[in-house]
């Protein structure tokens, strides 16, 4: 009988670029800019990335481009966001004993760049020159603070990247 071994080292390989970008725009606008300065039309992508944490649930807004010739998607994905919980404290008995109160808390795709407002994930991209010179046509857009790219092995919660 034969055995059949499988290399689970193939699934490891990272084929993606990211770049953290720093900016107060909208998501919507900054795809807009992004539009503007790169050859991609994105478009906005009704499977948001969902994330679950104890507090409750989020969803992290994406818009998405692919390059149907080269075969590279462009995935801008949002990385800060709120949950909100409904909390009734009904420990006390007194005047405001029935109060619904609203707690929100801020969650993160990858938590390990809290700084970073957006991600633009490149998958497919051939070489690496092309990067930098994306990462500067980024830092071109007015209101984008700063763009620059993440090493892949410093991604901690890779997970929440596979979409």
């Amino acid at each position: 009988m034969a055995i059949h071994k499988l290399d689970l080292g193939e699934f490891d390989e990272i084929d993606y670029h990211l770049i953290a970008i720093h900016t107060s725009l909208e998501d919507y606008r900054l795809a807009y800019f992004i539009n503007q300065k790169l050859p991609i039309n994105l478009g906005k992508n009704k499977n948001e990335i969902q994330i679950n944490i104890k507090e409750g649930e989020t969803k992290f807004s994406r818009f998405y481009y692919h390059e149907v010739e080269k075969g590279i998607s462009w995935n801008l994905i949002q990385n800060k966001n709120e949950v909100i919980q409904q909390k009734n404290d009904t420990r006390q008995n007194n005047l405001f004993s029935n109060i619904n109160m609203e707690v929100s808390t801020k969650v993160y795709l990858l938590p390990e760049f809290k700084k970073a407002d957006y991600f633009l994930k490149i998958e497919n991209l051939e070489d690496d020159l092309n990067v930098t010179h994306i990462q500067a046509l980024l830092n071109t857009i007015d209101n984008i603070s700063t763009a620059y790219t993440i090493e892949t092995n410093k991604i901690k919660s890779k997970n929440n990247l596979i979409f």
